[in-house]
């Protein structure tokens, strides 16, 4: 198969802001995989714990509408809630076809860990959850150190061999046990991981750049920032104490709220304003302009909230925005 790299969209003009529309987002590979997605992933994680059935679907609906097509969600969210609620969406909308689904299997209290027997029976479970034939890319939810590389490997192979996976990533792993993990598959010839969903965002860069987005850059891997909105603190909505408490995400967004985080909002501000855009919109088209960066993972609890988050897929920053928003997040 022909490789194929996710490139990161070309910063417009140093001076002009972009004319680009969020309908005409392209879709973009996964690594080297042949999977083409929409630019922004749609996160589970919320959907029955904090969304019902007709939220959820009207979630999905609108995100849909907007040209989303890639969906996030893990068999320990909700305890598999999450993927039985996306499951009957897809169904009820007749959709599958058009959907890439990714999910994850490592941390359910039914079958945690990476044993070989336990990933299987946990991916046998999100196929039942989900009410499909195969998940389009499988997430390692954990770097489980307990087991070795050639064990998971294998079983991922034998779950892809089978039609049940199509390809597969890892999540919450260090860059040298992703150089461990492409050693390993090299050595039992089997599939290497094609995908990385880490925490990254503008007020979280240290534990990704360097060592880590080296390692991606090499290893042709497509990178799903997750936390990418930083639990809401970078749409804007945290400014000053009081608001902490309007929201229940606000204790883990309150770590954020000190000079350096209102120096990112004030840069965010100027920015959102010469592109008539939300503060959210530009803090993830900023993760878009990173190399190898695919598909920053976000979640909404209402649906009137999908509208800013898809307009990232269209939002084209210049080159002195994108240097403009490094430099203040340093």
């Amino acid at each position: 198969m022909t490789e194929r790299v996710p490139a990161p969209q070309e910063p417009a003009d140093a001076t002009q802001p972009s004319a680009i529309q969020p309908g005409e987002a392209e879709l973009r590979f996964v690594g080297n995989s042949d999977l083409q997605v929409f630019p922004i992933a749609m996160s589970g994680n919320v959907f029955g714990w904090k969304t019902d059935d007709e939220a959820t679907n009207r979630i999905l609906d609108s995100f849909a509408a907007q040209g989303g097509n890639f969906i996030d969600t893990a068999d320990s969210y909700a305890a598999g809630r999450s993927e039985t609620m996306i499951g009957n969406w897809m169904r009820s909308r007749r959709n599958r076809s058009s959907i890439v689904v990714a999910t994850k299997v490592g941390k359910s209290a039914d079958n945690p860990g990476l044993r070989a027997r336990v990933l299987t029976r946990a991916v046998n479970a999100s196929l039942d959850r989900l009410g499909v034939q195969h998940i389009d890319l499988l997430y390692l939810h954990i770097d489980d150190t307990t087991v070795a590389f050639e064990e998971t490997l294998l079983a991922v192979d034998e779950l892809i061999r089978a039609g049940k996976v199509r390809f597969f990533g890892g999540s919450d792993h260090t860059g040298n046990r992703l150089i461990e993990a492409r050693i390993a598959s090299a050595m039992v010839g089997v599939a290497p991981m094609v995908a990385l969903q880490n925490h990254y965002n503008l007020v979280h860069r240290q534990e990704y750049e360097g060592d880590l987005a080296n390692v991606a850059a090499q290893q042709r891997l497509g990178v799903m920032p997750r936390f990418a909105l930083a639990s809401g603190f970078l749409t804007g909505k945290y400014r000053q104490r009081s608001d902490l408490a309007l929201n229940p995400r606000g204790g883990e967004a309150a770590k954020y709220l000190n000079r350096r985080g209102l120096r990112i909002l004030s840069a965010l501000d100027g920015i959102a304003k010469a592109h008539d855009s939300s503060v959210a919109s530009v803090a993830l088209a900023w993760l878009l302009a990173k190399p190898n960066v695919v598909a920053p993972v976000v979640s909404a609890s209402h649906p009137e909230q999908v509208a800013d988050l898809a307009a990232a897929a269209g939002l084209q920053l210049s080159r002195l925005q994108v240097a403009e928003l490094d430099l203040v997040s340093r």
